[in-house]
C-alpha cells in the first residue's frame, strides 16, 4: 500500500515536467506566430493614414490700409469686434477733398466753356476771312482798272502802285486768316461742330473730378471681408494716416484652411481630394473633416533667400517638407477656429497594400 501511494506520488510531478516540455515549444512558437500574423496584418492594414503634426490653422488676414492720406476723425470699431464685409472700420477728415472736389467741378464747368468759346470764335475767324476776301475782291478790281488806265496816262503810277500794294496785303491778310482759323479747327479736333464733352481738354477736367470723388469715396475704409479686428488700438483719432500705412488688421472667418507641412517621404500616396480627419490641439475629443486642396509646388526651400547649394562636395541629404493645404469643412456647432492653432491631420490616401508589395 506504501509502495503504491509512493509510485503515485512520483508520477504525479513527472507527468507536469513531461506537460510543461510539450507545451513550452508550442506556446514559444504559437506566440512568434502569432506576432508574425499579427504584423503582416497591421502592415496590410497600415500606410493608408498619413498623420501629420507639423500643422496649423489659416486664415485670410489683411493690415486695413488706404490710398488716401488723411487725418483720422473716427474709428468705428474696437479691438477684437467682428465686422461684416462692407462695413465702414473707419473715417478720415474729408473737408479738404471736399474742397478740392468743388474746385474740380468748376473747372470742368471752365473747360466747357472754353471750349464752346474756342467753337464760336472758329466761326468769326471764317467770317472776318471772307470779309477780308470780300476786300480783296474790290482791291483787285480796283487794281485791274488802274492797269489798264496807267498806260494811257489816266491814273497816276502812284495810285496804280497803290492800289498793288494793297491786293498783295489783301492777299496776305486772307492766307494768315485762313492759317489762324485751320490751328482753330485743329484745335476743335478738325470738328467745329464737336461735343466738348468729347474733347480731351474736357476729359482731362473731368477725370480730375472723378479722383477726387474716388479720394471721398475712399475716405471711408470698408472691411474688404468679414472678419475680426485686431490691434485697433495702434490708431486713434487725430493721427495722420500716410498712404499704404496700416490702421489695423482683420482676420477672416470664412476663409480659413489648415496648412500641414509633411515630410517628403509621407507624401507618396497622398493626392488631392483626399478626405482629411482634423483634430485642434484646443479642442481635444472634436473632430473636423476636410479634403486636401492643394500640394506645392516647391519646397519650402527652394523659395528661400539663399537656397542650399552643394558646392563643396560635403553633402548631407535633408528630408524636405512640402505645405499641404486642407480645405476645412466648417459646420455651425463648431467651435471657432483662430489662425495659428496647433493642428494633427490624419490623411486618408485609401492606400491598399498587399502581400506581394513584400517581395518587391
Amino acid at each position: 500500500m506504501a509502495s503504491a501511494t509512493t509510485a503515485g506520488t512520483i508520477s504525479a510531478p513527472t507527468a507536469r515536467r513531461s506537460a510543461t516540455r510539450v507545451l513550452r515549444p508550442v506556446l514559444m512558437l504559437g506566440g512568434i506566430a502569432v506576432v508574425a500574423v499579427g504584423s503582416v496584418l497591421w502592415w496590410l492594414h497600415g500606410g493608408r493614414i498619413v498623420s501629420i503634426d507639423d500643422s496649423y490653422v489659416r486664415a485670410a488676414k489683411v493690415a486695413i490700409t488706404d490710398d488716401v492720406a488723411g487725418i483720422v476723425g473716427e474709428v468705428l470699431v474696437h479691438e477684437g469686434q467682428h465686422v461684416n464685409k462692407g462695413d465702414v472700420l473707419l473715417r478720415l477728415r474729408d473737408r479738404q477733398i471736399r474742397i478740392a472736389l468743388a474746385g474740380a467741378k468748376a473747372n470742368v464747368a471752365q473747360t466747357a466753356l472754353t471750349l464752346e468759346a474756342m467753337k464760336r470764335d472758329y466761326q468769326r475767324m471764317l467770317r472776318d476771312t471772307a470779309v477780308q476776301q470780300a476786300r480783296l475782291q474790290s482791291d483787285q478790281a480796283t487794281l485791274d482798272r488802274y492797269s489798264n488806265l496807267v498806260k494811257s496816262g489816266g491814273v497816276p503810277r502812284a495810285d496804280f502802285d497803290d492800289a498793288r500794294f494793297k491786293v498783295a496785303a489783301d492777299l496776305a491778310s486772307v492766307d494768315s486768316l485762313k492759317q489762324q482759323a485751320d490751328v482753330q479747327l485743329a484745335r476743335l479736333g478738325g470738328n467745329p461742330d464737336v461735343d466738348v464733352t468729347t474733347m480731351p481738354q474736357y476729359a482731362q477736367a473731368q477725370s480730375q473730378v472723378e479722383e477726387f470723388e474716388r479720394q471721398l469715396e475712399h475716405a471711408a475704409i470698408t472691411a474688404p471681408f468679414s472678419g475680426t479686428v485686431t490691434n485697433v488700438e495702434a490708431t486713434q483719432p487725430g493721427m495722420y494716416l500716410p498712404v499704404g500705412t496700416a490702421a489695423f488688421g482683420l482676420v477672416s472667418d470664412e476663409h480659413v484652411w489648415v496648412e500641414a507641412s509633411p515630410k517628403e517621404t509621407d507624401l507618396t500616396w497622398v493626392k488631392l481630394g483626399d478626405p482629411v480627419t482634423i483634430t485642434v490641439d484646443t479642442y481635444p475629443g472634436h473632430p473636423w473633416h476636410g479634403t486636401v486642396e492643394s500640394i506645392a509646388p516647391a519646397s519650402a526651400s527652394e523659395f528661400s533667400v539663399l537656397p542650399a547649394q552643394n558646392s563643396s562636395g560635403n553633402w548631407v541629404k535633408v528630408v524636405q517638407r512640402l505645405p499641404v493645404r486642407i480645405k476645412v469643412d466648417r459646420q455651425p456647432e463648431d467651435p471657432e477656429l483662430r489662425a495659428g492653432m496647433s493642428v494633427e491631420a490624419d490623411i486618408d490616401t485609401g492606400r491598399v497594400r498587399h502581400l506581394s508589395d513584400l517581395v518587391q
